[in-house]
């Protein structure tokens, strides 16, 4: 496994749509597409593993619950400019889970996928 590339999966409604969305709005690149069972997504050293349903990781768990997308956790992206991208973005129709946030680390605001995944963007405090 390369120590360059960091993978997280994300279960999702509708494979085709979340590879939309991650590719659209969030400039991920697309490496594979096996809808509507799986797709992996890119950005830098990202790679999101975007599980539907019928995949393999979507199978019930031995008490019977069903991985399902949502929740709090979430990946993390750094932009350099917060409200150039929240305008950008709420000019494509993307939802977003709350406003701005600002702390002394920097800000945040919090975006939601088609299946209901988190995703933050969050811009460090000027140094």
């Amino acid at each position: 496994m390369s120590e360059t590339t960091v993978n997280v999966r994300y279960m999702v409604d509708d494979v085709d749509s979340a590879v939309e969305w991650y590719t659209k709005h969030l400039g991920f690149s697309l490496l594979s597409n096996h809808a509507p069972a799986f797709a992996d997504v890119r950005r830098g050293a990202l790679r999101l593993l975007l599980s539907g349903p019928l995949s393999s990781a979507g199978r019930p768990m031995p008490d019977g619950e069903r991985p399902s997308p949502g929740g709090w956790n979430r990946i993390h992206l750094v932009v350099d400019d917060l409200a150039v991208e929240v305008e950008r973005l709420r000019a494509a129709g993307v939802r977003f889970r709350n406003d701005v946030v600002t702390g002394p680390g920097g800000s945040q605001i919090l975006l939601i996928d088609p299946s209901g995944n988190i995703v933050e963007l969050f811009q460090p405090a000027a140094r």
